[in-house]
Order: structure tokens, then sequence, then C-alpha cells
């Protein structure tokens, strides 16, 4: 049992802790989105065609899957914070790699090795800042990796628009190399930040129980957690740990087409959480900006003022989670993004090709479709992008947490895969086939919600079993 009302040092210690594992995000956020800056000028400089364009953009993803399914067996086995620092390791080779690359086929090798370190921080950041959470604040303080991952796709969009600005264009000289080259290499910074910080985390309390050393996981939950029965927490934790076989994907099996129930419902949460094409505004969004009309210039501002709406709205939602709870906010968000994704739909609608072969919409559908694509960004980051991986951090059973994690992740960064690389095809169809896509998708994941997630707020972890999430699923079925 945990108080309801933690003592200012604790306070303090278990919120520094969750925010320098929270980095992790940062770099997942960064990493990821700074090709959109970059990616008409490498484009350029390696004359790339559409195919090629969209596969050296998400070919990063390939990377994240692997290492989100790999992350959590690496995370029982070495532990978390280990895990923390081979992910590190992986941004800062992925930086300099990308920045000095010769041709596409090297950029690729460098992307997805940094595609590794983000699949490992998607898996290893909210495991961890769930297994030292107490209950009562878990919802905000896992939803700062959300708030890490929004932040970090605003610093590199911002240092995209700051270095291109500088030049004069991405593709023109900076210092000695293209501007485009800089925006790679920028990630370096964050990625010693990241490995620095992870050498002074704790080591989560679960690991520690399961490899026996009782002394420091009673230091963790004293001094981290603020944990008032720590004697009786480790016991619900050896228990939970005494249940499993290593973190095996056995572990995963059951009679749901073969696995358990609550893990279909992570891996179908992490696609939802991509098929609605968030990740669409976040890597093309300088590209479809300027095929409306909008310069280069303009086009990278407007894409930092969205990353800058969806850090504020993140922060709203950081506010709201543990007391309106995780299926109500998910649920107006499913709402709001069929609405808003459907509006941007209709506005390409009216587009026209212009003697380039560029979209240009008439007034006022220009100005629809822009407001459009902030107004699902809010959506978005109010709900669905942070309260996902506050469910995937907590909604499986302690036997089952690390590896189910990775699977979800897994599903999602190979969801996020596809969405990115057929979007220049869809685009091709058209843009309101691709927004129509991504409509109706959100559209489904309001029902998803509405029938099959259960809502864990406030619950101990250690109250997690398979039973009570399917029990719970089965009474939210019946509303």
């Amino acid at each position: 049992m945990t108080q309801s009302v933690l003592p200012a040092a604790i306070r303090g210690r278990v919120i520094g802790v969750s925010i320098a594992a929270a980095l992790g995000g940062f770099l997942f956020g960064f990493d990821t989105a700074v090709i959109n800056g970059a990616v008409d000028a490498l484009a350029g400089a390696f004359d790339l065609g559409v195919a090629l364009k969209g596969f050296a953009v998400s070919s990063a993803l390939i990377g994240c899957a692997i290492g989100a399914w790999f992350a959590g067996p690496v995370a029982n086995r070495l532990g978390r914070v280990p895990t923390m620092l081979i992910a590190a390791a992986l941004f800062f080779i992925s930086a300099l790699g990308s920045g000095l690359a010769f041709g596409v086929v090297d950029l690729i090798v460098w992307r997805v090795i940094g595609g590794l370190g983000v699949g490992a921080a998607s898996v290893i950041a909210p495991a961890y800042i769930a297994e030292v959470s107490p209950a009562h604040v878990r919802g905000r303080l896992g939803s700062l990796q959300q708030l890490a991952i929004v932040t970090g796709i605003f610093v590199a969009l911002l240092s995209d628009a700051m270095l291109a600005n500088v030049a004069g264009g991405a593709a023109e000289p900076l210092w000695g190399l293209e501007a485009w080259r800089w925006m790679f290499i920028a990630e370096a910074v964050p990625a010693l930040i990241y490995g620095i910080a992870s050498l002074r985390l704790p080591e989560s309390p679960r690991y520690l129980v399961a490899r026996g050393d009782i002394d420091k996981a009673t230091q963790v939950l004293t001094t981290v957690t603020g944990a008032v029965d720590v004697e009786g927490k480790i016991k619900e934790i050896t228990g939970t740990i005494n249940t499993e076989s290593r973190g095996s994907m056995r572990d995963l099996r059951g009679n749901r087409l073969g696995l358990k129930p609550v893990v279909w419902v992570g891996i179908l949460l992490s696609v939802f959480q991509q098929f609605v094409g968030i990740n669409v505004i976040f890597y093309y969004s300088t590209t479809l900006w300027r095929s409306v009309g909008f310069d280069e210039s303009d086009a990278l501002t407007i894409t930092v003022i969205t990353s800058v709406t969806n850090i504020v709205v993140t922060i709203v939602a950081i506010m709201l989670v543990d007391r309106v709870g995780r299926r109500l906010m998910l649920l107006v968000g499913s709402i709001g993004m069929a609405a808003t994704l459907g509006l941007m739909a209709v506005a390409f609608s009216f587009g026209a090709l212009n003697a380039a072969g560029d979209v240009v919409l008439p007034d006022p559908w220009a100005t629809v479709a822009l407001i459009s694509a902030n107004a699902f960004v809010v959506f978005f980051g109010a709900t669905w992008g942070p309260l996902v991986w506050v469910l995937l951090g907590e909604m499986f059973p302690n036997s089952i947490r690390a590896t189910a994690l990775a699977v979800a992740a897994a599903a999602q960064w190979m969801a996020n895969f596809f969405i990115s690389t057929t979007f220049p095809a869809f685009a091709e169809i058209g843009l309101t086939f691709a927004y129509g896509f991504y409509a109706f998708f959100a559209l489904l994941s309001f029902f998803f919600v509405f029938f099959k997630v259960p809502e864990t707020k406030g619950r101990e972890l250690e109250t997690m079993t398979d039973d009570a999430v399917v029990e719970r699923r089965r009474r939210v079925s019946r509303i």
C-alpha cells in the first residue's frame, strides 16, 4: 500500500527518476522527427524516387520494431538501467553515422541502428516508470514518456528549422557540410545526456527482487516509491515473479489466437495509435505544407508550431489522466481525431494540381486543412499519444510486463512502418484517400476502446493479474 500524499523529498525523487528515464522518450521523438526537415534535401542529394524516399524515411522503424521486440528479454536479463545505456549508445552512433552518410544505403543502415535504440527506449521507459511509481500518480508519471517524446519532436523540428534558415535551405552548405547532415548530428548531444542521466538511475525494484538483491530493492522502494509496507510490497513482487518463467515469449500464450487476451488488447492499442496517421504529420508535414502553397521556411515554422501545440496538450493530459481516467479520455480522443481527419480528407478533395505537379488548395480549404491538422494533433496529443504508453506500462500483469510490452511496442513500430512507408503512395492516389483511411481507423478505435479496453486508474501493479484484467474487460463490454 502506498501513501495517498507523498512526502516532498520522496515526491521530488520519484519525479526526478521518472524524468531521467523519460529522456529515452525525448530521443525517441527527436530521432523519429529529425527526418522531417531533411527528407527533401537528402532525397535530392541521393536522387531518390518516391518509393526509396519513403523507405529512407521509415527505415528507422525496422530497427524500432526489432529493438522493441528484444528490449523486454534484454531488460529482464541485464536490468532496466543497462538497457537504457545500450539505447543511448545506439542513438549516439546513429546520429554521427547518419550525418556523415556517403549514400542512401549507409544512411538507411545508420537510421536502422538508431531505430534499435528508439525501440528499446519505447519499451523500457514506460515499464521502468510504472515499476517505480506509486499507483495514485502513476498515470501522470507514465505520461512523462509522451511529454518527452513530443518535446523531442519539437526540439528536432526547431533545430531543423534553425539550421535550414541559417544555411538558407536544408540542402545548402553549413560549416563544411550540408545543413541536413547537421540535423542528424545534433542528436548526439541529447544521446550523451541520456547516457549520463541513466548512470544515476536506481534499478527497478522488481528487477532487484528477481535477482535476489532484497536490500537494494528495499532501499529503492523506501527512498523512491515511498512505499509504507515495504516488506509486504516485496512479498507481492516475489509472488508475481515466482509465477513467471524468466520473461519468455511462452508466457504470453493463451487461447485467443495463440495469445492471452490482455496481450491482444495491448497490441491493438499500439496499432490503432499508429493507424490514425499521427506520424504522417510529423514525418511529412514540411513536404505536405509546401505542397499546398507554403515555402520551405513557412512550412518548417508551421511544423514547429504544431509540435508546440502537441507539447501543451500533452501537459493537459498529464494533469487529467489520474483524475478522469484512461478510457474516457481515449474515447473522446477517438471521436475528435475521426472528425478532424475527416475534415482534412474533405479539404483535400478540392485540391488541384499546378504546373509543377503539386497539390494546390483554393481558399478556404487550405485554411481548413491547416486548422484540422492542428486540431487533430490536439486530440491525439491529449489522449491517444500519452495514454497508450500509460496503459502499456500498467495494464499487463507483473509476470509478463516487460515481455508483453515488448511485443506491443514491436507491433506499434511495425504499424508505424506501414503507415510511414505507404504515405507517399497514398498521396499519389490522393490525399483525400490517405486522410480518409486514417479517419476510418480513428472511428474504429472508439469502438475498440469502448468494448475491449479496461480502466487501470489507481490500481496497484501487483493486482494486475490476467484474470482480473479479463474480468474487468468483460464488465466494460457489458456497459
